[in-house]
C-alpha cells in the first residue's frame, strides 16, 4: 500500500505562502499533531551542522516547528548525538557551543538542546532489534526515553551512503559514538602501542574483558572482541583509530537498522520532514558547504521514513544536474545524482532496498502538493 508524502514547492507569493508557513501546513496536513499527546516529550531530530558549514537547516524553520508542536500540546526539545570523528561536535560542550554558534540559541528556538548521548557519547540506551547485521543497537539515550520525534533532515549527497535523508538523519545520526563506530565498519580495532599511553581507560569500558594492558604490551584479543566501539570512542589519544573500512551497502543496511531501533517502539508517534534546498554534494558534518548539484526542489513531509526518501531521491534524479559541480556524472534527468557525485557508492540505493525489506516502510508512495 502507498504512503502519502505532503510535498510544498518553492514558490512563495504571498505572507500566507512563504516557505516558513508552509512548513507549518505540512505538519498538520500530515498529521503530525494527530500522534503528539499533550506533555509528550518530542525530540526534534536535526542535525546543527558543523562549524563553518552553511548548508544546515536554517533555524526559523526548526522555531516554526518547536511552534506547531506546542500547539499540539507537546514539550518538545532539539537533539542529535555526539559525532565519532573529532570534530566540533565529538562531545555535549563542543556540541551545545557549535548549535548556539549556528543559531539554535534558546532565545532563538524557544526549546532546549539535549544531546541525545550525553557528555562524551556514554549516556546511550541498547535496543534489541534482531536484524542481519546487530541483535541490538545503541542508541542517545534521550530519544529511547522521548514520546514522540520529529525528523528534520537536510537532503543531500553523502560519501558513504551516497545520499543522506530522513533515515540517515535517524540512524547514523542518533547512533551513540560507538554506535557510530559499529556502523561504519566491522574491522575489529586494534591498538598502536606507540601512542598508548597505558591509561587503561579502555580497559573500563570494555564489556568484554578483551583488552590487555601491561609494561610490556597492549592489544586487544580479537577471539574475545565484539566491535561494539566502546574503545575507540574512550581512547584519549587515538592510540585505537576508528575504523572505516566497509562497503557502502553494508554500512547502509547497518544504518538502516539503527533507524529501525530508533522508531521501534514509537513509530506510531514519529514524523519526517526533508528540506530538498542547497542539494550539496555531501554531508552537513565537513566544516564547509559546496555548491549545490541541482535546483531547490521544495519540502517534504510523511509519517513514513522510507516513503518520504524514496520521494526526496526520485525528484532530485528527476532534475537536470548543475555543470561545473561535484556532479560530474549523471547530469540528465532520470539519472542517479548521487551515484554521478559518489562513484563509490551505488548512489543510495541499498538503503531504500534494504529499508522496505526489514518493513520500516513502503517504497511506494502518493506524492500530495499542498
Amino acid at each position: 500500500m502507498s504512503s502519502k508524502v505532503y510535498f510544498a514547492n518553492m514558490r512563495a507569493t504571498g505572507s500566507n505562502k512563504s516557505l516558513v508557513k508552509k512548513v507549518n501546513k505540512l505538519f498538520f496536513k500530515a498529521g503530525f499533531h494527530e500522534f503528539i499527546e499533550g506533555g509528550d516529550l518530542t525530540a526534534v531530530k536535526l542535525h546543527f551542522g558543523e562549524k563553518n558549514n552553511t548548508a544546515f537547516i536554517r533555524p526559523i524553520f526548526i522555531k516554526n516547528i518547536v511552534e506547531s508542536i506546542k500547539s499540539a500540546k507537546g514539550n518538545p526539545f532539539l537533539t542529535d548525538a555526539n559525532t565519532l570523528y573529532a570534530g566540533s561536535r565529538s562531545n555535549s560542550v563542543d556540541h551545545l557551543n557549535t548549535a548556539i554558534g549556528n543559531g539554535f540559541s534558546y532565545a532563538t528556538i524557544n526549546a532546549p538542546i539535549i544531546i541525545a548521548d550525553g557528555l562524551t557519547g556514554k549516556n546511550y540506551s541498547e535496543v534489541n532489534i534482531n536484524l542481519k547485521h546487530f541483535k541490538s543497537v545503541k542508541l542517545g539515550s534521550a530519544i529511547v526515553h522521548a514520546d514522540a520525534m520529529i525528523s528534520v533532515s537536510h537532503f543531500k549527497g553523502h560519501e558513504l551512503s551516497g545520499f543522506g535523508g530522513t533515515i540517515k538523519n535517524i540512524g547514523m545520526g542518533l547512533g551513540s559514538r560507538s554506535g557510530k563506530q559499529m556502523m561504519h565498519s566491522n574491522v575489529l580495532p586494534e591498538i598502536n602501542e606507540s601512542v598508548c599511553e597505558k591509561c587503561k581507560l579502555c580497559i573500563k569500558f570494555c564489556p568484554e574483558g578483551a583488552i590487555t594492558i601491561t609494561k610490556e604490551a597492549s592489544y586487544i584479543d580479537h577471539e574475545i572482541c565484539i566491535g561494539c566501539g566502546e574503545c575507540v570512542t574512550t581512547c584519549p589519544t587515538d592510540a585505537i583509530k576508528i575504523q572505516w573500512e566497509t562497503t557502502s551497502r553494508d554500512m547502509e543496511e547497518r544504518m538502516v537498522e539503527f533507524t529501525y531501533g530508533a522508531i521501534k517502539d514509537k513509530k506510531d508517534k514519529c514524523g519526517y520532514i526533508n528540506f530538498l534546498m542547497n542539494i550539496t554534494p555531501d554531508c552537513d558534518c565537513n566544516p564547509w558547504s559546496d555548491q549545490p548539484v541541482v535546483r531547490d526542489i521544495g519540502i517534504l513531509a510523511s509519517r513514513d521514513p522510507l516513503a518520504i526518501d524514496q520521494a526526496s531521491f526520485d525528484l532530485v534524479n528527476e532534475q537536470q544536474g548543475y555543470e561545473n559541480t561535484a556532479l560530474k556524472h549523471n547530469l540528465a534527468p532520470g539519472e542517479n545524482k548521487f551515484k554521478g557525485i559518489h562513484p563509490d557508492t551505488d548512489g543510495g540505493l541499498s538503503q531504500l532496498e534494504y529499508a522496505a525489506e526489514i518493513k520500516l516502510g513502503s517504497r511506494d508512495y502518493e506524492l500530495i502538493e499542498i
